[in-house]
């Protein structure tokens, strides 16, 4: 089943009960985030995208993506879960093309370099 296609999380969720690995039987969208930064559920406005889904922690970030994770637009969300004004977000388009700033101002344009990015992050 498509992630976007699990049934949402009917509790209400608080940081330190985000879970680090992925969740296969249900989502939990930025809304169930009890301390979600508001610029969090605008993530996929811009290309019509409502849904903000949980993903997993990359060491200390907490990993939100807007859009399906292959052949269309969307957008990863990497937000500090210790302090969410810090954050990072990754462009992908529909063609796998990639573009985004990760930790140190390094700009990417492959989502497994700016994921290993924010696990390598060692200022935090």
């Amino acid at each position: 089943m498509a992630a976007e296609d699990r049934p949402p999380t009917d509790r209400d969720w608080h940081t330190d009960e985000l879970p680090a690995t992925p969740q296969r039987d249900f989502l939990i969208s930025s809304q169930r985030w009890l301390e979600a930064p508001e610029y969090l559920h605008e993530v996929g406005h811009d290309f019509g995208v409502a849904l903000v889904a949980y993903k997993r922690r990359i060491g200390p970030y907490l990993l939100w993506r807007a859009g399906p994770a292959v052949g269309a637009d969307a957008r990863y969300c990497a937000i500090l879960a210790s302090d969410s004004r810090v954050h990072f977000e990754l462009r992908l388009s529909g063609d796998k093309r990639a573009t985004g700033v990760g930790p140190g101002g390094v700009v990417h344009d492959r989502f497994r370099a700016w994921k290993q990015a924010l696990l390598a992050d060692e200022s935090r």
